[in-house]
């Protein structure tokens, strides 16, 4: 199965109002683990950022200027995005301003109920907790160091980790008991199957007393040096 994890940041916090998408950030997973594949990009907006965006992601009118506008990146993100499912943390902001973008495009609309939604994820998860993209770091144990301010790519990068932890943590063996977890806690143990532990039991003979008697008699048979001695743990003394 191939997802995008996908993440963007805008000139403000309302489409609706016109503002728009000045970068999109998307790592490639497929079967929930990263291929290695993403598209990333900065667009020209043709407007303004907003004091209050900027503050969040640094990406400044002049840093912007030189960007692409969205018409003349949507193919290839298009492109990029086709055939998988995309996992985005509040996923309702993000589809609504690619719609907007979509709308004046005149692509396919996304629909919302279609995309993964990590925000509504940990929310039933972790009920009545902070559950924003570095509250959830802090409770998987994800570095986020480098994040001083938000950054697509790499928002999509730590999501995906997030993801995965979301889902049900790393890829495990086949034990699948609760077992201390590095991160501390209980956890599933990764890695290949631990063995397990052997249960000791009885095992019943099947052999009557005249075939037991007869197989001692063929082994006093083969004389005192025989290989079968060494085999069973008996010396010519014994």
């Amino acid at each position: 199965m191939r997802e995008i994890v996908l993440d963007t940041e805008t000139t403000g916090t309302e489409h609706a109002s016109g503002d728009r998408i000045i970068e999109i950030g998307c790592i490639e997973l497929f079967n929930h683990i990263p291929t290695g594949k993403f598209y990333h990009v900065y667009i020209n907006p043709q407007r303004p950022v907003s004091a209050g965006a900027l503050a969040v992601h640094g990406l400044s009118d002049a840093f912007l200027s030189d960007k692409p506008v969205f018409s003349a990146i949507v193919e290839e993100f298009v492109e990029f995005i086709r055939g998988g499912r995309l996992v985005i943390h509040n996923a309702a902001f993000d589809v609504g301003f690619l719609n907007a973008e979509f709308a004046r495009t005149g692509h396919p609309q996304i629909a919302l109920a279609d995309a993964v939604d990590t925000l509504s994820m940990a929310r039933r998860k972790h009920p009545g907790a902070a559950n924003n993209l570095d509250a959830l770091c802090s409770r998987y144990g994800i570095d986020n160091s480098k994040r001083t301010k938000h950054g697509a790519l790499l928002d999509a990068e730590i999501l995906a980790e997030v993801y995965i932890e979301l889902i049900g943590g790393k890829q495990v063996g086949f034990d699948l008991s609760m077992q201390p977890s590095a991160r501390g806690g209980v956890g599933p143990q990764t890695g290949a199957a631990a063995p397990r532990e052997a249960r000791p039991r009885s095992i019943l003979s099947r052999l009557t007393e005249a075939e037991r008697n007869a197989h001692e008699a063929f082994i006093q048979s083969l004389g005192p040096n025989a290989l079968w001695r060494d085999y069973i743990g008996e010396s010519p003394s014994d």
